[in-house]
């Protein structure tokens, strides 16, 4: 029992784009089964009588290597048939390889990664996915990315690590890409795009970076200091970014998509109950008499746009697209305001809704507070992540504690 495998241009099927699909050929006994490549060409740039790409047609390094990896695979298949003397057939062969690797190239897989997320709603992971696209798009020399994720070896990723520290960037930026990276690469494993035995991730282990970031994390006085900043003369922007750091603050840390994302029915029985956008975990707090007296202020705005806060409106900002938008413009308005205010206050940090988060964890711990309680309240699924805000101490303790040595 015996059987033939090519690869060969199926010229009796015209796709709409005028070329034909590059098939797997599997003949045995007279009879032949087809399975797609994922792949095709136009006839003037194919040669029939040799069965492959003519030097002409593009991307033939890339079809070439395809047309291999595929031809070796069914071989191998072949061969341990035969070695276990097992029965098989044409169409049992093609079967046993649904599951075998769907050539794609890494800019189609990109993209059609961010277009499923944001199918998905999922706009916030698809802008990370793009991010990562357009970064590796800029070390191919600004080329689209037409080659198989199994280009992305060890050797791969240490040049891409050397250009990147060669632009400027820090271990956290670079953490944050190789991070994406590697997702993006497991993704294409789950999705059969490429190989896991090609993972380069095995080898090339990002513990070597360190994606530690310096401590955000105000003191108390500091943060009443902002709190209590008298801002009635400001402008709207200011006094809402001084709100929405005091809010954050006295509600758990809360962070700013979910704020943006509070509506009255969010408020029951005078506690704070929703889910949080990223984890979607569940969060129940009490209202304390401050964090009610900002949500009164909006009182106007909470009637006419459904929100508590001034940052969504039901009737302008519908689609996940048009809310995740206006959630990042209104955020880094905020942010600015809040930088600036700081540097007014000559607090030495710089000031984000991000350091409310971590200075309500750290004011917590070193009130005694336990770290599991702690970790409920910013809504972490894995303590680990708490344990992460709160690695390191302020310079001062350790100076307290240095002084009971002797």
């Amino acid at each position: 029992m015996n059987a033939i495998i090519s690869v060969i241009c199926y010229k009796s099927k015209t796709l709409s784009n005028g070329e034909h699909p590059l098939m797997l050929r599997v003949a045995q006994n007279g009879k032949s089964r087809y399975k797609g490549l994922g792949l095709s060409v136009q006839a003037k740039h194919w040669d029939f009588d040799r069965n492959e790409p003519k030097p002409t047609c593009p991307n033939k390094e890339l079809i070439n290597k395809i047309i291999l990896k595929t031809r070796l695979e069914f071989q191998e298949k072949l061969l341990e048939k035969k070695a276990n003397e097992e029965e098989f057939t044409a169409s049992s062969l093609i079967n046993e390889q649904k599951e075998a690797i769907k050539a794609q190239t890494v800019e189609e897989f990109y993209l059609s990664l961010v277009n499923d997320l944001r199918e998905k709603g999922q706009v916030g992971t698809s802008y990370a996915y793009l991010n990562s696209y357009r970064m590796l798009k800029n070390f191919n020399k600004g080329k689209k990315l037409n080659y198989t994720f199994s280009h992305i070896n060890v050797s791969f990723c240490r040049r891409y690590e050397e250009w990147l520290r060669a632009r400027g960037n820090k271990d956290t930026s670079i953490s944050y890409q190789f991070r994406t990276l590697r997702a993006a690469f497991n993704r294409a494993i789950e999705a059969k795009a490429v190989s896991r035995d090609k993972n380069p991730f095995t080898e090339f282990k990002l513990s070597h970076l360190s994606a530690k970031t310096m401590k955000r994390a105000l003191s108390k006085k500091d943060i009443l200091r902002i709190m209590q900043a008298d801002c009635s003369d400001c402008k709207p922007i200011r006094q809402l970014a001084q709100d929405l750091f005091s809010f954050s603050y006295l509600c758990g840390g809360i962070s700013f998509v979910d704020i943006a994302n509070l509506t009255p029915r969010n408020i029951i029985d005078n506690r704070l109950i929703y889910q949080r956008q990223k984890t979607h975990g569940g969060i129940n707090l009490q209202l304390s008499p401050e964090a009610k007296k900002l949500i009164a202020k909006y009182a106007d705005y909470q009637r006419g746009a459904d929100y508590l806060f001034p940052i969504l409106h039901y009737k302008r900002h519908i689609t996940p697209m048009q809310k995740t938008n206006r959630v990042h413009k209104v955020c880094r308005e905020v942010n600015l305001e809040l930088r600036a205010l700081g540097k007014e206050l000559r607090i030495s940090a710089t000031v984000t809704t991000y350091v409310a988060r971590h200075s309500f964890a750290t004011v917590l711990k070193k009130s005694g507070v336990s770290i599991g309680i702690i970790s409920q309240a910013l809504g972490h699924q894995d303590i680990k992540t708490t344990q992460i805000y709160l690695s390191k101490f302020d310079n001062e303790q350790v100076d307290d504690a240095m002084q009971n040595l002797l």
